[in-house]
């Protein structure tokens, strides 16, 4: 009877290993089990999130060729029977009526798939880009975009970054296609061939900046200060794959602290970007002070595995040559780009030749007899240069 007892304890030791007893499956230990079965549900969950996406491309793909169809017949009879525009309001009515459930057959739909099919002749460029993205994006390319090859540009962009219809819609007002790639730079001699293109593609010359209001007489630190604000807005600008490090950031050489504009880790290029702030015409100098910068960055901050750190100076404007010569001494990659503001609103002349000028309000400042403090503006600047000497440009 004790040899059985000895036997079922040992069974059930057996049992708390998780091993099959007489021919049945043993529930193995609980966290065991929970590592095996969470790998599982994500394995699943991706499986089941990429098979939803595919079939959202491929339902988007065959709805945009069904609009290209729709849109090629209206054409080609519209040319050879002579048909005018009513027909695209009778074929809505009476597409609507056959089919009531259904979305996208307005005239003023039917008229878009009619341009679409104008835009792009051949079907095969459908089943690329352009059939790739919505057709709400579509749209905004036919109706702000003249030519193919810019719009297929536009179609490539939007696939890769996944733009929204509003962000694509800012990246065409703001002609992106003719900025992408333009800032002058030094890249195919500093850096290896994959790295240069793919840095290169990512500035642009001009920078717009057209959501700030900076006055003419703004320091750096009013640029600087209304971008990080605007941060939003700043980084759509900038592109997809910054990352905000810091702003004045500190470097320490040897006893003196020096303080870089703004910082940003770039996730693609997998390499820190210094920003330099001008609020003046590109001088020569400047590459000098990027430079000692981005050598700072790659002693004290980059990784192993990072890519070497790159620059990018922001001046009102620059002179192409004077720019060029100025990287070809440059040891590291160093971008120089332009950018753009918008002024603060002019009064209208009725309301401006109403304000009393600067001698009539000194008039009356003394008539109440309250001071005019001549030395506040001095005062001002002065203060402005003790804190600019803290923190040297």
């Amino acid at each position: 009877m004790a040899h059985r007892q000895s036997g079922k304890s040992k069974s059930r030791r057996t049992t708390k290993r998780g091993v099959r007893s007489k021919g049945l499956f043993v529930q193995q230990p609980v966290a065991k089990l929970r590592r095996g079965y969470l790998g599982l549900l994500q394995a699943l969950k991706t499986r089941i999130l990429e098979a939803q996406l595919k079939a959202t491309l491929a339902v988007n793909q065959e709805l945009l060729l069904l609009y290209w169809d729709i849109g090629r017949e209206i054409l080609s009879r519209q040319k050879a029977k002579g048909w005018g525009a009513k027909i695209v309001e009778r074929l809505a009515k009476d597409l609507h009526r056959a089919f009531p459930e259904m979305d996208g057959l307005s005239s003023r739909n039917l008229n878009y798939m009619r341009a679409f099919a104008a835009a792009y002749p051949g079907v095969a460029i459908v089943k690329q880009s352009v059939g790739k993205i919505p057709w709400g994006h579509n749209i905004t390319l036919l109706e702000k975009v003249t030519d193919q090859e810019t719009r297929l540009w536009y179609a490539g962009q939007t696939l890769e970054h996944g733009w929204s219809r509003a962000v694509l819609m800012h990246q065409v007002d703001t002609r992106l296609h003719e900025r992408q790639g333009k800032a002058i730079n030094n890249f195919a001699r500093t850096l290896p061939p994959a790295q240069s293109d793919l840095a290169r593609q990512l500035l642009k010359d001009p920078y717009n900046f057209d959501f700030l209001t900076i006055r003419k007489d703004a320091l750096e630190r009013d640029l600087e200060g209304g971008l990080l604000k605007r941060i939003r807005d700043f980084l759509l600008e900038l592109g997809t794959g910054f990352a905000f490090v810091g702003q004045q950031f500190p470097v320490e050489i040897d006893g003196e602290t020096y303080y870089i504009d703004l910082l940003f880790y770039h996730l693609r290029l997998r390499a820190y970007i210094a920003i330099d702030l001008k609020m003046e015409a590109f001088k020569p100098e400047f590459a000098g002070k990027m430079n000692f910068y981005l050598v700072s960055i790659d002693e004290l901050l980059k990784r192993a595995d990072d890519a070497p750190t790159i620059g990018l100076i922001l001046c009102k404007t620059h002179r192409q040559v004077i720019a060029e010569y100025s990287l070809r001494g440059t040891a590291q990659p160093v971008g120089i780009a332009r950018y753009t503001t918008s002024a603060p609103p002019a009064l209208p002349t009725a309301i401006r030749a109403a304000l009393p000028s600067k001698s009539m309000l000194e008039q009356e400042l003394r008539r109440l007899k309250l001071p005019v403090d001549h030395a506040a503006a001095p005062r001002i600047s002065r203060d402005v240069t003790r804190h600019r000497k803290r923190r040297p440009k």
